[in-house]
């Protein structure tokens, strides 16, 4: 029976991390869709452009987080396994904030931009 879990588990994990990358392929076809054949009166294309790709990224980010922890927690939990899930998902969070303050011009628990 907890085989059986398992192996859901592991399909689940699969499938969330496999989204996580189809959307990271897929979102810059989107972003590059609306740079082309959105008009834009005043030439924001560009960083219309750059947050689209942006936002894809972290979308497809989290979806990958959320896999590893999944597939990490299903297998067993050694000390390897956790210092590797926390490796990588600290990471993630690196990269996931710095585009956040890319795109935003602000820390996620900032209310006003930075330079301001």
């Amino acid at each position: 029976m907890h085989e059986n879990i398992q192996v859901y588990v592991n399909w689940a994990a699969l499938i969330i991390e496999f989204t996580g990358v189809l959307v990271m392929i897929i979102g810059p076809f989107f972003a590059l869709y609306r740079y082309f054949f959105n008009e834009h009166e005043d030439g924001s294309t560009y960083r219309t452009f750059r947050h689209d790709l942006g936002k894809a990224i972290l979308l497809g980010l989290e979806f990958l987080v959320a896999g590893d922890i999944i597939a990490t927690v299903s297998t067993a939990p050694t000390m390897d396994n956790v210092l590797v899930l926390g490796l990588i998902v600290l990471i993630r969070t690196f990269l996931s904030l710095s585009l956040q303050v890319e795109l935003e011009g602000k820390w996620p628990w900032q209310k006003r931009q930075i330079g301001d």
